[in-house]
């Protein structure tokens, strides 16, 4: 039986030069003519899930902890958790070894529901586009990252985890928002940021970033 294709809802106009099978995904992981500037990188192939439940902060979803104030985040073990509200919080999974699947009836895959993408650069770079397509201050003084901010970029509602500069000095927001609005959001942000130097990158930019968080 041959194995399910699964697809992005972005596809980048940019030439892939290293591609990896994945879970039913070809997953790019570098492009051609990457120069270490600012980045936009597709993460909709990684896996990400709902959680829910009335006694949610009792909970551990992938073993991580959930944090107990609505908006914060915890970065942890390749794994990104986000406290949405009273009962609800989203996990996406970064890290290089296996996702996390679960059994509970708690926690609920959106990965084929949803975009997912990462921007990565210099801060006053990757700052410097979210001012341009998101009314809100993602780095507002006195406000910790990294964080979840529930609102839009573009008009579209999203979830937003603005991050400050790792080890590396290198600044990232991650996004997740509808499927369906994949495509123009992703070609909607490379034309805005395209004054800024950004261009399309693969997901070993990602890994690098990581390694600088030394998670």
């Amino acid at each position: 039986m041959s194995e399910y294709k699964r697809l992005s809802p972005i596809r980048w106009h940019a030439t892939p030069a290293q591609v990896e099978r994945r879970d039913g995904w070809d997953v790019v992981l570098r492009y051609e003519k990457e120069d270490g500037g600012p980045m936009l990188v597709d993460l909709s192939h990684r896996s990400r899930w709902d959680v829910q439940d009335r006694e949610i902060a009792v909970l551990r979803p992938a073993g991580a902890a959930i944090p107990e104030g609505v908006g914060e985040t915890f970065l942890s073990e390749g794994y990104v958790v986000n406290r949405m509200n009273r009962t609800q919080a989203s996990v996406w999974h970064l890290g290089s070894g296996r996702p996390w699947v679960p059994e509970e009836p708690w926690g609920t895959e959106t990965t084929d529901a949803q975009a997912f993408l990462a921007i990565l650069g210099a801060e006053e770079r990757v700052y410097g586009l979210m001012e341009h397509v998101c009314p809100l201050d993602l780095a507002a003084p006195g406000q910790g990252r990294p964080h979840l901010v529930q609102g839009p970029i573009l008009h579209i509602p999203c979830q937003i985890v603005p991050f400050a500069p790792n080890g590396r000095g290198t600044a990232a927001v991650l996004v997740t928002f509808s499927r369906g609005y994949g495509q123009s959001m992703a070609e909607a942000l490379l034309e805005t940021g395209h004054s800024l130097g950004f261009r399309a990158a693969g997901e070993s930019v990602l890994m690098k970033w990581l390694e600088g968080r030394a998670v």
